[in-house]
């Protein structure tokens, strides 16, 4: 738990005694910093990329890298704004702290109170549903859960895909672990509208980004396309597997429907992420000391463990990023990095990475905005400055991700080959034209199946433009390479019932490391009636 920054102060002179001396030690970035980001960049062949830094009171770093995209000279700047992905859901967090503060709603309110007709799967999480409930990811959804609700797109509302989650079975029993989420940030953006009457981007850009200074930022797809200072999203995808081949341009109206904004919509620049870094190293209190976004006593709860986060194991060097502890707090992990605790949060939209990582024993804060999906930068770079920041020694971190990206790719493809190379030269069991209709399943909604030319096509009709052709893999299981190659391929199989007819229709990702955003696991299709 934070202390005030009365005791935060006493708590540095006593430890310090010459604060001007001792406590500026670290205050600045790497010797070098600069220099050494541009070339750990190129070295990955990132596009773009912008940091900021802050310490104490003071913004010591905010500088864009490299182009906001591949073959257009525009450089970026410490104004252009990256999709920031899943860090905005501390903004969420922050909107309804603003309510708490203003005595519209408290963290344990039942959300059918608040938000009329809000139903999941089992009546009574429904009933026992609280708003902290829907910030941590204990809700019983499996991991990603109903993200094909607005991944990569949709024609969904926000209030037409609040309604559905009351079809997603639940994976494990109510407030009995962690499982990542994205979906209840989205009832989180459509209680704030019931509480308001103002939709979550109109109330998040009016009383969150507009008080904090953060004006070049945007809470909706409009405001950020009419911001020419923008980057613009990539990915690789032409080695038949996402994470492998050369970096290509993305569609930018892509990777994240309008519905699920509240879990992922934002988009920032450094200068405006280093005003949001000082907020949050400040409790809630504004840069400059003009007033308060939100009370030390709602920023307390914020960074409040809840839900204990399963650690993943690792080996070698990489062992010393493994943390002693990790919790989910509100929008925000907590967890230690060798012994200091650190507040972070990371975030993927399809083509943008970003990290947000805070330390408060130190009074830093940092962020990374790339414009890929190449990860081992944002990990390998976040480990240098955090070394820098604690007085570690110096360890190649971004060497020992590509390293390790470059084993799980390798090892990805060999598992790609093995699945796809010799299957069974069986099926299909019936004619192609019984396989043709209208499938559907209760949380997604419709797929067509039909024939054309003599195949057989997929399209997914709450999702524009996400349609391709079923190519027989074995027995009665297809794969679909999707006409927008940026989608995840699918093996679709379809199981037929004791008349021959088919009975219902499942799905998985053909790639091992698919983005769990796509949870075609999640989905079961039954003929239409």
């Amino acid at each position: 738990m934070r202390k005030t920054s009365q005791r935060h102060t006493i708590r540095l002179i006593a430890t310090c005694g010459a604060v001007l001396v001792s406590c500026r030690a670290f205050a600045a970035p790497p010797s070098g910093f600069e220099h050494r980001a541009e070339t750990l960049r190129t070295q990955a062949g990132v596009p773009g990329m912008a940091v900021a830094i802050v310490e104490n009171d003071t913004v010591t770093f905010a500088k864009g890298f490299g182009t906001r995209a591949l073959g257009k000279p525009e450089l970026v700047d410490g104004d252009t704004l990256f999709q920031t992905g899943s860090t905005g859901k501390a903004f969420t967090v922050a909107a309804l702290g603003i309510l708490v503060d203003e005595g519209k709603l408290s963290w344990d309110d039942k959300v059918t109170d608040r938000l009329p007709g809000f139903q999941m799967y089992d009546p009574w999480v429904t009933r026992e549903m609280t708003i902290r409930d829907l910030l941590v990811h204990r809700s019983g959804l499996g991991l990603g859960e109903g993200d094909l609700l607005f991944v990569p797109r949709t024609n969904l509302s926000r209030a037409e895909s609040v309604r559905r989650l009351r079809y997603l079975k639940p994976a494990t029993s109510f407030r009995s672990g962690f499982a990542y989420d994205n979906v209840l940030y989205m009832v989180a953006g459509q209680l704030i509208e019931a509480v308001t009457g103002e939709t979550w981007e109109k109330f998040t850009a009016e009383h969150v980004l507009k008080p904090a200074g953060m004006l070049h930022s945007t809470t909706s797809e409009e405001a950020r396309m009419a911001t020419e200072d923008r980057a613009q999203p990539h990915a690789r995808m032409n080695s038949g597997l996402r994470g492998a081949g050369d970096q290509e341009r993305l569609d930018e109206r892509d990777g994240l429907g309008r519905n699920a904004a509240p879990a992922g919509g934002m988009a920032v620049s450094a200068n405006d992420m280093a005003r949001w870094l000082l907020i949050q190293l400040h409790d809630g209190e504004l840069p400059g000391h003009s007033g308060r976004l939100f009370s030390q006593v709602v920023h307390t709860e914020m960074w409040a463990p809840v839900v204990p986060v399963p650690i993943s194991p690792q080996s070698g060097p990489l062992k010393l990023t493994e943390p002693q502890y990790s919790a989910y707090a509100l929008g925000w992990d907590i967890q230690d990095y060798r012994g200091t605790k650190i507040v972070l949060h990371t975030g993927a939209v399809f083509g943008f990475l970003t990290a947000v990582v805070l330390v408060p024993e130190k009074h830093v804060g940092f962020s990374i905005e790339i414009n890929s999906e190449d990860g081992e930068l944002i990990r390998g770079l976040m480990y240098e400055i955090l070394d820098h920041y604690l007085g570690l020694p110096k360890t190649d971190w971004p060497a020992l991700y590509r390293a390790e990206k470059h084993r799980k790719v390798t090892a990805a493809l060999s598992e790609l080959s093995k699945q796809t190379s010799q299957p069974a030269a069986v099926g299909p069991s019936l004619p192609l034209q019984s396989y043709v209709g209208t499938y559907t399943d209760p949380w997604y909604g419709n797929i067509d199946v039909a024939l054309v030319n003599g195949k057989l096509t997929i399209d997914f009709k709450s999702t524009p433009r996400m349609s391709g052709t079923l190519e027989h893999w074995q027995y009665d299981s297809f794969i679909t390479h999707f006409t927008d190659k940026s989608i995840e391929p699918a093996h679709v199989t379809f199981s037929l019932d004791a008349n021959g007819k088919v009975a219902r229709i499942v799905l998985k990702a053909v790639s091992p490391i698919a983005d769990f955003s796509y949870d075609y696991q999640d989905l079961l299709f039954t003929p239409a009636k």
